[in-house]
């Protein structure tokens, strides 16, 4: 049986031991369960294209990539691509 959701917005603080403390009263009695969505800012540490490339050419997940017998492919396999947007 599906029941109708409310939605109230507010602003709390997660602690030191990851629990969530809202800053004022709920305007709702309890005790009940409730589905909490929380919401918080990333770090603005987007990587370029070189710490990408240069991060994934020393993981050594693709290290199996300088096994001679993965070098299957040549510059004369397939078809060039010609983009004609």
């Amino acid at each position: 049986m599906e029941s109708t959701m409310a939605a109230i917005e507010t602003t709390g603080t997660i602690d030191e031991h990851r629990q969530l403390r809202i800053d004022a009263p709920m305007p709702v009695s309890g005790p009940m369960r409730v589905r909490v969505l929380v919401l918080y800012p990333i770090p603005d540490d987007d990587w370029d294209e070189k710490e990408w490339l240069k991060a994934a050419a020393q993981n050594p997940a693709f290290a199996f990539l300088h096994d001679p017998a993965e070098d299957i492919y040549t510059l004369s396999d397939g078809k060039s691509f010609q983009d004609e947007a």
